[in-house]
């Protein structure tokens, strides 16, 4: 039997999973992904879906096995990798998911309310299914940990930064995944200054010098920066405030909303899908893609000042990747930047799309990608070991 490789990225009402053959560059066999967790969820494996009843996470990932039974011919799950949101200032590295770990990142889960719970959730399914297997946890935080101590720190009373009060950044594994592909393929451009815009449901960009974070649009939470699908973006703490003391809103009432009700569908009141907007005739959806367009470009032009000047702009997430017209339009008026686009490079989604002296790039992101070549790592540690 040859090993392979289940890599699981959970949401709070969706699954997403990688099976790769180990290698030592994992070969990608099938992705997929269940939907809304609930009687009716829905599980894609490559172009099929079906409607599956999988209330929890655990129901979720049987229904996940079952439809890898097919492909599992001579292959045997060795190893789990996770995307664990919240590393916290602990964990900068892969880490195999011992109880001791487990126990550390569950009390990160005020740090990420709505994300680090669910991936917990899908560790402890995963080990009821593959007792055998070695668990590995991959930490979207991880890409950000040595920024300046400015970069990471509020103006807040001291004591709150040693207890965990800081910016942390998110979307770790695209950035790493980003970087290491100009490393390969443009290692001179890898060793300058570049901003990565990663730019999908949830989005948000960071600044990178000789490959490494030195800055990054989120902060604390998932919620800063950038406006997304359904959350807020950057947002003045007072309004929070007056929202809870002056109209009375319960806290877990402004957390939904913050987190579920926001960005783009809070503004438009329509979707927080930008294929949709961009396709609405509906004056809200525009003023919702004018704002998200306008705060893309106010945080290039912060994250220019943090790097000292920009070499690239790279355009990665499912926003990224495919929205021609957004990509166009946070470029115009960059041009101080060196930075603009070529028409027609840029409709047909070319890696190279720039016509200025600054490149713009669209390089498709693989966090899975990231979390099986971790697991990898592990599985070969093991049986160095075990040798």
């Amino acid at each position: 039997m040859s090993r392979a490789i289940l890599t699981l990225n959970t949401g709070s009402s969706s699954l997403k999973f990688g099976l790769y053959r180990d290698a030592p560059e994992p070969e990608m066999l099938l992705t997929g992904q269940v939907d809304g967790l609930g009687p009716e969820a829905h599980l894609v494996v490559e172009k099929t879906t079906q409607t599956i009843n999988a209330p929890t996470h655990t129901d979720a990932l049987e229904q996940v096995i079952l439809a890898l039974h097919p492909h599992m011919s001579c292959l045997t799950i060795s190893g789990v990798g996770h995307r664990i949101v919240h590393g916290g200032p602990k964990y900068a590295e892969p880490m195999v998911l011992t109880p001791d770990v487990l126990t550390a990142l569950a009390e990160f889960s005020p740090l990420a309310p709505l994300h680090q719970p669910h991936n917990l959730a899908g560790v402890e399914a995963a080990r009821a299914a593959f007792p055998d297997a070695v668990q590995v946890g991959c930490f979207d935080t991880a890409f950000h940990r040595g920024h300046p101590w400015v970069n990471d720190t509020f103006a807040l009373p001291r004591n709150f930064y040693h207890e965990g009060v800081r910016r942390y950044g998110f979307h770790g594994l695209s950035y790493d995944y980003i970087t290491g592909v100009i490393a390969v393929e443009d290692p001179e451009l890898h060793k300058k200054k570049l901003i990565i815009a990663h730019l999908g449901n949830g989005a948000s960009m960071c600044a990178v010098r000789a490959g490494k974070s030195v800055g990054s649009s989120m902060g604390f939470s998932a919620l800063d920066g950038l406006p997304m699908g359904t959350r807020c973006g950057q947002i003045d703490p007072g309004a929070v405030l007056y929202l809870i003391e002056q109209r009375g809103m319960a806290p877990e009432d402004v957390l939904a909303m913050l987190y579920k009700e926001s960005g783009l569908l809070g503004l438009s009141g329509l979707t927080s899908d930008m294929r949709t907007l961009l396709g609405s005739e509906k004056p809200e959806a525009g003023e919702a893609i004018d704002y998200y367009v306008f705060r893309a470009r106010r945080e290039i032009g912060a994250l220019t000042a943090v790097l000292g000047g920009i070499d690239a702009l790279v355009f990665c997430g499912g926003i990224g990747e495919n929205a021609a017209v957004i990509r166009a339009r946070i470029s115009e008026g960059l041009e101080y930047l060196g930075i603009s686009v070529d028409a027609e490079a840029n409709l047909r989604n070319d890696r190279e799309i720039g016509a200025g002296a600054t490149r713009v790039m669209v390089i498709p992101t693989d966090e899975e990608r990231i979390i099986a070549r971790a697991v990898n790592v592990a599985l070969s540690e093991r049986v160095a070991r075990a040798g």
